[in-house]
């Protein structure tokens, strides 16, 4: 089964990507986006002001806000993933007491 991204995911990865001041084709292979993802995010993360693009390099460069974002996307992905290790947790207790009731009937 396949892993889902969520539009935060997606935009981090580009940043991420882009932190190196990469060029569209960079970017695409790099964040696993498809061309039409691709444009469609690179037009939303700068009319965001998260990137911009450097005509004269032909490159796209995080700004301030987007390195901001990318800052608070990693304590976000920390506590996110903190998060979901302690629901499993507690879906696989929950489960376990659910066996021990139904399963000697």
């Amino acid at each position: 089964m396949g892993s889902y991204r969520s539009k935060l995911d997606i935009i981090a990865a580009i940043l991420r990507v882009a932190s190196q001041n990469a060029k569209k084709t960079q970017i695409m292979y790099q964040a696993n986006l498809s061309y039409k993802l691709l444009t469609k995010y690179l037009s939303e993360t700068i009319e965001a002001s998260l990137l911009r693009f450097e005509r004269k390099n032909r490159r796209y460069v995080v700004t301030t806000k987007g390195h901001m974002f990318l800052e608070k996307y990693r304590e976000y992905s920390r506590h996110n993933n903190h998060i979901e290790k302690q629901l499993n947790n507690i879906r696989n207790k929950r489960k376990a007491l659910e066996e021990l009731c139904f399963n000697n009937q």
